[in-house]
């Protein structure tokens, strides 16, 4: 993004930090806060979600004003990048499509927590996913599916985040799934991290075994929508290779392709997570941005990109396109009070250098051919959960809904070429 632009960014986004966010620019007022509910968030540290009340926003009283709100420029289409967003159940969603729609972008991910849907054999409760993809797809969205999480009775422990005991589940709620919303629902991520053990609860950690998931998953997708695209879940990038709390994800990609992966997939997941290092920054540089978490090349976005890669161009599988189905940067500036602990580089990352880094990644992506759509996490997770939650930090909008300065630079960037 050019100089003056990001610095034309900052300046319209410190100025609407300043308005007061029930001002009537586009989004309107946030949503009003939901009942207890869950969400589905990634990381390394910590335990599984668990159901917390949402806070509500809190809006300042508006100050009479005769003076009109200064709008934003329009957003530049973009048909190829992507946004995660959170449309818990009660959650109105009106507002958070506006929000998506003020991107300007193609496609819109949303994570669907199989436990949530299915309360036993055949009792699907479809009410919240039923309403989030017919509003998306009314929107004129693209929609990407991750899918992960099976129900507790379908394992042989009760475990949060791991698969079912015998796999074939998996395809039958698969094929039910892309069923119901063929032509609606474009894509589908078949689990989530699954080199990390959180992930893969009462599983044995392993590539192969994941492979197996994905060819159920898979055909029960192709039964079900035959026009589906389907991504293998992408490893988490971690530096850990302990095979306990998690596996390397460039030894867990090698071990997929081992186990022919590319036999049932459209294209290759990843989550390249650039930690507080900015997305064209590698390991092999001779000094770093940030202070921490530049030892390993699992830390950069451009690593993960350009060895996810070289190994499938390794094992002949070169034509394969890899989807960024999450990234992001997080920074707790304009958040409120957040406590980082175990996230503390997230410090080392402005708003503004979210901004010139987000924005950075999407031109990366556009400038390399085999990168498919890229998924930005996240939209609107802070006005969910609020400063109380480190995962606002990636949030796009602050906890009343005003929007971040990577809002805007995203809103009004340029793509590249597809």
């Amino acid at each position: 993004m050019p100089i003056l632009l990001l610095l034309l960014v900052v300046v319209i986004a410190s100025f609407l930090g300043c308005l007061d966010p029930a001002d009537p620019i586009p989004p309107d007022d946030p949503p009003p806060s939901p009942s207890p509910h869950r969400v589905y968030l990634p990381g390394v540290t910590g335990e599984s979600p668990l159901a917390v009340p949402s806070p509500a926003p809190t809006v300042p009283p508006k100050t009479p004003t005769t003076e009109a709100p200064t709008p934003l420029p329009p957003p530049v289409p973009k048909p190829s990048y992507g946004v995660q967003l959170h449309i818990p159940p009660e959650w109105e969603m009106e507002p958070t499509i506006r929000w998506a729609e003020g991107l300007g972008v193609g496609w819109v991910k949303d994570q669907v927590q199989w436990h949530t849907v299915e309360h036993g054999p055949d009792r699907f409760d479809w009410e919240n996913t039923d309403r989030v993809v017919e509003g998306l797809h009314q929107a004129g969205f693209n929609i990407l599916l991750g899918v992960t999480r099976a129900p507790d009775w379908t394992r042989a422990a009760e475990l949060e985040g791991g698969p079912p005991a015998d796999y074939a589940e998996f395809a039958r709620f698969m094929e039910q799934l892309a069923g119901r919303y063929r032509g609606r629902v474009q894509a589908y991520e078949l689990w989530n991290e699954p080199n990390l053990a959180r992930e893969w609860r009462g599983d044995t950690l392993d590539p192969a075994r994941f492979v197996a998931l994905v060819a159920e998953g898979a055909g029960g997708v192709r039964r079900g929508d035959p026009d589906a695209v389907v991504i293998s879940g992408g490893p988490a990038v971690t530096g850990i290779d302990d095979g306990v709390t998690a596996i390397d994800d460039r030894v867990f990609l090698r071990g997929m392709l081992e186990a022919g992966v590319v036999e049932h997939v459209d294209a290759i997941g990843a989550h390249p997570y650039g930690y507080a290092n900015p997305p064209d920054e590698s390991v092999q540089d001779d000094a770093h941005t940030a202070t921490s978490h530049h030892e390993h090349p699992s830390f950069f976005f451009l690593d993960t990109l350009e060895d996810y890669r070289h190994l499938l161009r390794e094992y002949g599988s070169e034509g394969l396109d890899i989807w960024v189905t999450e990234f992001g940067w997080p920074s707790p500036e304009g958040i409120g009070e957040m406590d980082m602990a175990g996230w503390e580089y997230g410090n080392q990352v402005s708003e503004a250098q979210q901004a010139d880094y987000i924005v950075r990644a999407f031109e990366m992506g556009d400038e390399r051919p085999w990168v498919g759509p890229m998924f930005l996490w996240n939209l609107n997770l802070a006005t969910i959960w609020g400063p109380d939650n480190t995962f606002s930090a990636y949030s796009l909008l602050r906890p009343d809904g005003s929007y971040r300065p990577a809002y805007i630079a995203l809103r009004l960037a340029e793509p590249g070429a597809d």
